[in-house]
């Protein structure tokens, strides 16, 4: 085994070819296309269609539905780069990240009804339905009710924090179908559903747009007796949480990437920048002070990329990839933080300036201490299921 192939096996495939083709892509989106958007609070239209056309949102999706069978490790890239070159793949990244939901427990009916469809670029899977307003990453206390009634379930609950649902042909909903009073474990009797906007809207659904610090297309979602079709059921009912945490896991390790992604970009600008701007006759970045947080930042996303290429290399050999794929979210969102703090400060006053693209990446970044696991869930999941000490809540 020569060098090269070696350093692959232990690190994971790099996609070089990939990467160039995705930076190809994202020349065309500067800078000055996002902060636009943000200024009309609108959608990043003409970037999904450029990546869906690339085939890189069917990236996981199988070759005989129409996608490319890539492995999650190819989707990490594809995100990294995206992120590394300044665009930002939040308007689009879930539909990689559900189809883990639907091609471990859909029926073969359901992917071969959708999932074409979905690589094709005629349908968007965009929409997430998990988080409430109550219960927040307390999944299992969620009320979003299902209830079936002969061919069809009736829905009655909220969601929020729903990204792209007003983008979205399709949502991936969890509701519970049995009441925690008659079941034995809180996790049991929750249900995942396929559901169609296009056919809800207006009858029994309503979507919010919900403005946020930054331009991420967020919404609450409403249903009041929705009533959809029984085979919009993925797997069996009351199994639902279980396969949410499979695409929660895929969810964590890609939303990572992109942290690793845009850690790579605060550090070019600040290296660009220190190295150029100079005061008291001499470069900034010749300074310890501003020199050594952009060293530290440096160490710490490459640390998180090894933890992530693992829980990637996990999770395509279908071998529990938890640990890892929850330790590489909190380890790239604080180097990418970090990152982003020194960038910041090394611009000092042009850091606030829109024109330098700082500010909105820094607002952008600093989503990924919170979404889509806070940094004391990851936390506390270690010191439990890792280290054995007693649960914390």
């Amino acid at each position: 085994m020569d060098g090269a192939a070696e350093l692959s096996v232990v690190c994971g495939e790099d996609y070089a070819e990939i990467r160039e083709s995705v930076r190809r892509v994202c020349a065309d989106f500067p800078g000055s296309y996002w902060r636009e958007l943000e200024e009309r609070e609108a959608y990043p239209t003409e970037f999904v269609n450029a990546l869906t056309q690339a085939g890189y949102l069917g990236a996981l999706i199988p070759e005989q539905y129409g996608g490319s069978g890539m492995p999650l490790r190819a989707a990490m890239v594809i995100l990294e780069e995206i992120h590394a070159s300044g665009c930002s793949a939040g308007a689009c990244h879930a539909q990689m990240y559900t189809m883990g939901t639907v091609l471990r427990h859909g029926s073969e009916e359901q992917k071969r009804k959708y999932l074409p469809e979905i690589a094709a670029g005629r349908l968007r899977l965009q929409a997430f339905g998990v988080t409430e307003p109550t219960t927040g990453t307390d999944t299992t206390k969620l009320k979003t009710r299902a209830v079936r009634e002969g061919d069809h379930y009736v829905i009655n609950g909220q969601k929020v924090w729903t990204s792209r649902a007003l983008h979205s042909d399709l949502m991936l909903l969890l509701a519970r179908t049995t009441s925690l009073e008659d079941v034995k474990k809180k996790s049991e009797g929750l249900s995942v559903f396929l559901v169609d906007i296009r056919e809800a809207l207006g009858k029994g659904l309503e979507i919010r747009p919900l403005k946020a610090m930054v331009n991420h297309n967020t919404t609450e979602v409403f249903f009041d007796n929705l009533r959809i079709p029984a085979d919009s059921l993925i797997g069996e009912e009351g199994k639902g949480f279980r396969y949410i945490l499979d695409g929660m896991n895929a969810e964590r390790i890609l939303v990572s990437a992109e942290a690793i992604g845009d850690a790579r970009w605060f550090t070019k600008k600040s290296v660009d920048y220190v190295s150029e701007r100079r005061v008291f006759d001499r470069p900034i970045g010749q300074n310890q002070a501003v020199q050594f947080p952009v060293a530290r930042a440096y160490a710490e996303a490459q640390a998180a990329d090894m933890v992530l290429r693992r829980a990637a290399a996990k999770f395509d050999a279908g071998l529990p990839c938890g640990d890892d794929a929850n330790m590489g979210k909190l380890l790239a969102s604080e180097a990418c933080w970090h990152a982003a703090e020194a960038c910041l400060q090394n611009h000092g006053g042009f850091g606030y300036a829109r024109e330098y693209d700082v500010e909105r990446k820094w607002r952008e970044t600093r989503l990924f201490q919170i979404a889509p696991i806070s940094t004391n869930l990851v936390l506390s999941y270690i010191g439990e299921h890792i280290l054995g000490m007693p649960r914390s809540f």
